[in-house]
């Protein structure tokens, strides 16, 4: 994390040729049933715009469900993987915090922590302004992110495990000045070693987030536990949140 003018990792094949796996708890077909459903509704009969779409993970069982669905995304790696899945659904490059997509949106949504992978608060906050920007009236911005794990962090602790198993081992670190965190993810290879990748973020409180909506004319509509609506309790560890585009 040396630069703050490059808003976010950039994700290359090392990412993306790994990145669709059916065995990953975020791929069941229960949860992305519950996500598209939730977002066919959000969008209200609109079009729907993906902030970093991906491989097209819930882009393409989105669209399946017939809400015409376009896509930001920042690496060329992971686009490419989208196209030989879904040649048709349009993709343009860029920075989620800035880039322009053609056409006017009911829904723009962000999924799994993806706001996070903007490094600094004025990235975030550009976010949601572009977000808003590509919004018609009454049109929603819904984002889904977790809710920081620092009550997990010991003091003087430097990171925190959040799995270890055969074939790989993940933790996190904080820098609690700043809110920028460090996912290590190391990864066992064919031959038995270890593969580092980490990845960078910067987490975010769920108040902040409605500021940054706020300061981009956005205004909270209704904040879930998950895509199921459960309700979003001090115990719970992610949060789905809707915020509207005044009509």
């Amino acid at each position: 994390m040396s630069d703050d003018a490059v808003p976010s990792d950039l994700w290359t094949n090392v990412q993306a040729d790994t990145y669709d796996n059916p065995d990953d708890p975020m791929f069941a077909p229960a949860l992305l049933d519950a996500t598209t459903a939730f977002l066919a509704e959000a969008a209200d009969g609109g079009a729907a715009l993906e902030f970093a779409i991906g491989t097209g993970r819930v882009a393409i069982p989105l669209a399946a469900r017939g809400v015409p669905v376009q896509g930001l995304e920042y690496s060329e790696a992971m686009a490419a993987k989208l196209r030989e899945k879904s040649p048709d659904l349009p993709v343009t490059m860029g920075d989620m915090s800035s880039t322009r997509v053609d056409g006017d949106f009911s829904l723009v949504y962000l999924v799994y922590n993806t706001i996070g992978n903007l490094w600094t608060q004025d990235a975030q906050v550009s976010c949601f302004r572009n977000a808003a920007r590509h919004l018609t009236p009454g049109g929603r911005f819904v984002v889904e992110v977790g809710v920081p794990s620092l009550r997990s962090l010991p003091p003087g602790a430097l990171g925190v495990p959040f799995d270890i198993s055969d074939n790989h081992v993940g933790f996190d670190t904080y820098d609690l000045v700043s809110q920028r965190a460090v996912s290590h993810h190391f990864v066992r290879q064919a031959g038995g070693s270890f593969r580092s990748v980490p990845h960078h973020y910067r987490y975010v409180w769920p108040s902040e987030l409605d500021l940054m909506a706020q300061l981009a004319g956005l205004t909270l509509e209704a904040r879930y536990a998950d895509w199921s609506r459960a309700p979003f309790t001090t115990e719970s560890t992610s949060h789905v949140s809707v915020w509207r585009r005044p009509a």
